[in-house]
């Protein structure tokens, strides 16, 4: 079992892990695992390691000669199923023809004729002695460096970083390979102290200004310490844990982001920010399964720095639904929206199916418009949440048929292509404005409007763009014409979708986005000095842990624990008038409590 480290801090790195996969693993004493070479194999390993000793004509594989048992042999081991899958591949290792394999051979009895003897060997093998996606690797005992070149073709040797080699055997020379405990006695937790990290990257330059791959051996063997390893580019990352190696690499570019840009925080001049002032515009921002881990990501993304972190007004929210410790979208918002737990799935009606009054609702009583941003279905559960009655969140056409009679001024997203509601699309263009993009939308525009935009369903990745800006933006030029004040519930919807999928590319490029929005809603609060933008998550998505970033370059890397929800409390941001009150540790339904009273307004 492997320890993920959440790490808030910088290291100093040198390259990038973002091309790593899991050619780059060895599989160190591969012989002492459950299925000698098989494990590493079928991970697609980079290298593997065998222990050899030349005993009665044999090559026995072992680490010791007392653990010398019959049958073992290098040829049994590693030559026969090296061939067998060989011939399979039509000359190649693997069956991706871009794969190669090292077969390092540790030559534990003398030198020479265990040498002689693995040649001899490998004349049975023609195969393996012509694939070109095979390199065969002296370890160990070795004989002298200038009789490097004296060995066959396919034959080559595993230097030694503290060792000089003569010119004419550098060709021979595949790797330089050396004890980590010379350089360093780090047992792999936190960081490389910084005068053995002189050391380190000393040698490591050396092997590459020589052009070879660098391995460390007797080196920590943790998750922390692989991704040291690769942020200082060391080019075999030796071992023994092969099925968690794999699925770490092979996860590495899901859970790896380096930003190539960033963008500029809007200054905040805190206007009102904590006072009493009654509020006249709410602002109301969901980044959807956003923890502070999420946020981080986004902040590490950015080269440290996000708007909602100039919040100077926190709180945690607890997000447990009536049902269930761990809450799903429908009951989170529902919580913000009405006051109410209620079941899991269930939007905008209580746990025994009864529908609930929402926000909206109320405002419209004191002529308060109210806006619903989505960057995803506009059917989905949290902009339902504010407009909808269903007991299941799926049930996407009566959800769109509460439109019909929601309290709702402008609501902005994609929307679903469902079958056989003809009826209902009809009645929706007779109540709203209805238009295809953001882009379409003018100060002159009619509420109430619905921006019907195939956009908003795109990821950041994907080419969404500047929809979320755009949309806010838009929204807020209408709503505020209102002397009233408006409500405007914006989401982050696709945060989600990254925890769901366990892809950090996606979280960091949401948050990002996201976070844009929440400058622009923290300068129209300055703008006026009476809006109260709030910003507030209805759970956590994946248990994200930040397992290795640096801020300077922009890159974060993380582990996932669950592709689900989590109970985790999740952070609460609030800015401008009222934000005071969102301060402290409560249930999300305080957040519909909170906002009443903010805008001293009765239920």
């Amino acid at each position: 079992m492997f320890i993920f480290l959440l790490l808030f801090c910088t290291v100093k790195v040198f390259s990038q892990p973002a091309y790593y996969n899991t050619s780059n693993a060895h599989s160190h004493n591969d012989y002492e695992q459950s299925s000698p070479f098989r494990l590493a194999y079928d991970q697609q390993f980079g290298s593997i390691e065998a222990d050899v000793f030349l005993q009665d004509d044999k090559l026995m594989v072992a680490h010791h000669r007392n653990q010398i048992t019959a049958g073992k042999t290098l040829e049994a081991l590693y030559l026969d199923p090296l061939n067998k899958s060989i011939e399979k591949n039509n000359g190649f290792v693997y069956s991706d023809k871009n794969l190669t394999l090292q077969l390092l051979v540790d030559l534990k009895t003398k030198a020479v004729p265990t040498l002689i003897k693995l040649i001899e060997i490998l004349k049975r093998y023609p195969a393996l002695t012509a694939a070109t996606s095979l390199k065969i690797v002296i370890s160990g005992n070795r004989p002298p460096a200038e009789s490097f070149k004296n060995y066959p073709a396919y034959i080559y040797f595993d230097g030694e970083l503290s060792a000089s080699y003569p010119e004419d055997a550098l060709p021979k020379i595949e790797m330089l390979s050396d004890n980590f405990k010379k350089f360093s006695l780090w047992n792999g937790m936190g960081n490389l102290p910084e005068a053995d990290l002189n050391k380190v990257v000393t040698a490591i330059k050396k092997g590459h200004d020589l052009k070879k791959k660098v391995r460390f051996w007797n080196a920590p063997d943790i998750v922390n310490a692989w991704y040291e390893y690769m942020n200082l580019g060391v080019d075999y990352i030796n071992t023994d844990h092969i099925d968690a190696m794999g699925n770490f690499l092979r996860q590495l570019a899901n859970r790896s982001y380096t930003s190539p840009t960033s963008y500029t925080l809007y200054t905040p001049r805190y206007r009102n920010d904590g006072t009493a002032k009654p509020v006249k515009n709410v602002i109301l921002l969901i980044g959807d399964g956003t923890g502070l881990a999420q946020w981080y990501a986004g902040y590490t993304a950015n080269g440290g720095a996000l708007n909602v972190f100039n919040m100077k007004y926190t709180g945690l929210s607890k997000t447990s639904s009536y049902d269930s410790y761990i809450t799903d979208s429908a009951p989170g918002s529902t919580a913000f929206s009405s006051g109410v737990k209620t079941n899991n799935r269930a939007v905008g009606v209580d746990h025994t199916g009864k529908a609930l009054t929402l926000l909206p609702d109320i405002f419209f009583r004191h002529n308060i418009p109210t806006g619903i941003i989505a960057s995803c279905d506009i059917t989905d559960a949290t902009p339902a949440d504010f407009y909808a009655h269903q007991s299941e969140r799926d049930s996407s056409a009566a959800i769109l048929n509460d439109l019909l009679t929601a309290h709702v001024d402008i609501i902005m997203g994609e929307k679903p292509d469902l079958k056989n509601i003809e009826d209902i699309n009809h009645k929706l263009a007779k109540k709203f404005t209805i238009v295809n993009s953001v882009q379409e939308v003018e100060s002159t525009t009619k509420m109430p409007l619905m921006v019907a935009d195939k956009k908003a369903g795109l990821t950041i990745l994907k080419g969404r763009g500047n929809w979320s800006v755009d949309a806010f933006e838009k929204a807020i030029a209408l709503l505020s014409k209102n002397n009233n004040g408006f409500f405007l519930m914006q989401e982050g919807s696709q945060i989600d979708d990254g925890g769901h999928d366990n892809k950090l590319p996606i979280v960091a490029t949401e948050v990002m986005d996201f976070d844009q929005v929440i400058g622009k809603a923290m300068e129209f609060a300055d703008s006026n000095g009476e809006t109260l933008v709030i910003v507030i998550a209805d759970h956590e998505t994946g248990g994200l842990t930040l397992t290795s970033g640096v801020i300077k370059k922009r890159y974060v890397s993380g582990h996932f624990s669950t592709s689900d929800h989590t109970a985790i409390p999740v952070p609460v941001f609030a800015y401008g008038p009222g934000s005071q009150l969102f301060s402290g540790v409560y249930e999300n339904t305080e957040v519909f409590q909170k906002i009443l009273k903010a805008m001293n307004i009765s239920q």
